[in-house]
């Protein structure tokens, strides 16, 4: 039997903080459509508004934050934004009860808890990398992404639950409440963060009193180094299609099992629910997967294996059959997503210098919204312009495209050294100062 890999007393809690955050999250999924449909009455229009335009608009706001993030010390800044997101969240079911909660106000609190989350994960993975040894990388982000996957499980058929006996705004007020047990987890690590570089005092400009965040360059500097990178270029690209495309078929699935196919509630839930059991899996394997075949066959062969199974949805009917089908298809995707998501995470920190780590996950981050956001859109128009399943059958095909995105080999170019040599004798460490 393997022996648990203990990553040190700071990580436990930044863990735990994580894990309260995703589970509250997960309670509260879907929460604000629920509310405008079910309290402020909300129609189609309005609805699919809601879960595009606020995202949207939350990923525009987070391109000049990214910069600040930098910048400054992760810890604060993550607490920072856990409190933000505890207030906008708070102040949703405090209008309800009063009687002003209006749609716009759903608006500006989706597009301001993304932006939030963005800036969040941010400092996190910078703070994640300085936080344990670069060999602990993926084991952390493995422990994150089976986490992530068992609160996408359990959440949402609890949070459900909990709306149809105490009402509409009742897991909106557990995320919020998660948000800052969050915050005082973060709170709780005691180990000393060294004040990052800012890049004028990497060029040799002496003292930069803000001048990192003021510079125009540095909102572009994350993506200019993902495109600089033969590796995070194509990786990046292929992520962003992949994650657009999936999420592009949530909608039209809840139209198509719904409402055409007669699926009750309940089992278009267990339909979704069930196959995030197998995020557990993939996320305890990948450790072992990239110690056999290494971190290359693991973007080629995985990668390519989360992108052929989405077709077979355009082939669901009705009945046991129908919820067979879909469970198996995104049992299989999920699987593959959850063994590729840490490995790629892990990539990512081990290819990208200290100094530009927050912007270049804001940079990923901003990206992935903003494709999910485009390719939701245009699948809904082609949905309406033909039918659910002819959308779903387009989506299916284009996404077999996308292993052509992927590096041949992704690890050509060698990661950066760090900035400064951890300590020895300890996995946790401060001193080469995280979504």
């Amino acid at each position: 039997m393997v022996a648990r890999r203990r990553l040190g007393r700071s990580f436990g809690w930044l863990w735990a903080a994580y894990a309260v955050s995703a589970y509250g999250s997960g309670l509260g999924f879907g929460a604000l459509p629920l509310i405008a449909v079910l309290a402020l009455h909300a129609g189609p229009a309005q609805v699919s508004a809601l879960s595009a335009v606020g995202p949207a608009v939350g990923a525009l706001i987070a391109v000049p934050l990214a910069p600040w993030v930098e910048f400054r010390r992760k810890r604060p800044m993550m607490v920072a934004m856990d409190l933000t997101r505890f207030a906008v969240m708070a102040m949703v079911p405090v209008c309800y009860a009063l009687g002003a909660l209006t749609f716009a106000q759903l608006i500006a609190t989706s597009a301001l808890v993304a932006a939030a989350k963005i800036a969040f994960n941010a400092a996190s993975g910078a703070y994640l990398k300085s936080l344990v040894r670069p060999d602990d990388l993926l084991v952390a982000n493995s422990r994150f992404e089976s986490t992530n996957w068992s609160s996408i499980a359990v959440g949402p058929p609890l949070g459900g639950a909990a709306i149809g006996l105490f009402g509409p705004v009742t897991t909106v007020v557990a995320d919020a409440a998660s948000y800052l047990l969050s915050a005082l987890g973060i709170s709780a690590i005691r180990e000393r963060e060294e004040a990052p570089v800012r890049d004028a005092e990497r060029a040799g400009g002496g003292s930069a009193r803000g001048g990192g965040t003021l510079r125009g360059g540095a909102l572009l500097d994350g993506w200019r180094h993902i495109a600089g990178h033969p590796g995070l270029r194509g990786l990046y690209l292929n992520n962003m299609l992949v994650g657009g495309l999936i999420m592009a078929t949530e909608p039209l699935l809840a139209v198509l099992l719904l409402r055409q196919l007669g699926f009750p509630p309940w089992q278009y839930g267990l339909a979704f629910a069930a196959p995030c059991l197998g995020g557990l899996v993939g996320s305890r394997l990948a450790r072992r997967v990239v110690a056999r075949y290494g971190q290359d066959a693991v973007f080629r062969t995985v990668g390519t294996l989360r992108a052929v199974w989405l077709i077979g949805l355009a082939f669901v009917r009705p009945g046991v059959v129908g919820l067979v089908t879909v469970i198996a298809v995104e049992l299989a995707i999920i699987v593959n997503m959850s063994l590729y998501t840490p490995v790629l995470a892990t990539y990512r920190l081990e290819h990208t210098p200290q100094h530009l780590v927050a912007r270049t996950l804001a940079a990923w981050s901003i990206g992935q919204q903003a494709a999910i956001a485009v390719l939701t859109a245009l699948a809904g128009l082609l949905a309406d312009a033909t039918s659910p399943r002819t959308a779903l059958t387009a989506v299916g095909l284009l996404i077999l495209t996308t292993p052509l995105l992927l590096p041949r080999r992704p690890a050509t170019q060698s990661p950066p050294a760090p900035l400064s040599r951890p300590r020895t004798g300890s996995p946790v460490t401060s001193t080469d100062l995280q979504e």
